[in-house]
């Protein structure tokens, strides 16, 4: 499949978000119940399997991220969006920040921040109420933690969760990571 994801912000509605800020276009590159990581490859312009999870482990929601942006790891800002349905490789979807997942990974030696946005699609009927990460289920948060530490950890890369914070912050590092790419 191939799409143009340019790393400037797409043009899209300018609607404002239950949150009253310009909704988040996100780029969608693993679908939730997937097991194949699949990662954009900007230089060849399509996607390409990253990995493959170990049988049982799924990724609980669809998984992208945000275009024109700089995560401090180097790639864009990774984005987990909370939808009905599983959405498909290349999809933009207009999003609502709620909050994010505040982590560090060590790999090789080195700690490195990974943060990972928690948004909403704004399609979404079932988490159309949803306005910060409180209006989640602490048990589904708690669940989605314990995957990124373990899909981390499958690939012998440390996790440690830092914090999670509401929409405001997340808001912010999207923002300084626009500033970085």
């Amino acid at each position: 499949m191939r799409t143009s994801t340019k790393r400037g912000s797409p043009k899209g509605p300018a609607r404002r978000s239950r949150s009253g800020t310009e909704p988040v276009t996100v780029v969608i590159e693993t679908p939730k119940g997937s097991r194949n990581k699949l990662k954009y490859d900007s230089g060849r312009r399509m996607y390409k399997l990253s990995k493959i999870l170990p049988e049982g482990m799924v990724f609980p929601y669809d998984f992208g991220f945000v275009p024109g942006t700089k995560a401090e790891d180097g790639d864009p800002l990774d984005v987990l969006v909370l939808t009905d349905e599983p959405l498909f490789p290349g999809c933009l979807v207009d999003t609502v920040l709620a909050g994010v997942i505040e982590m560090e990974q060590e790999a090789e030696g080195k700690m490195t921040r990974n943060d990972r946005l928690i948004a909403i699609a704004q399609a979404s009927l079932l988490y159309s109420e949803v306005r910060d990460l409180d209006g989640l289920s602490p048990t589904v948060l708690g669940q989605v933690e314990a995957f990124f530490v373990n899909y981390q950890q499958v690939r012998d890369i440390k996790v440690k969760i830092l914090d999670r914070r509401g929409p405001d912050r997340a808001l912010e590092l999207l923002r300084q990571s626009r500033r970085k790419a």
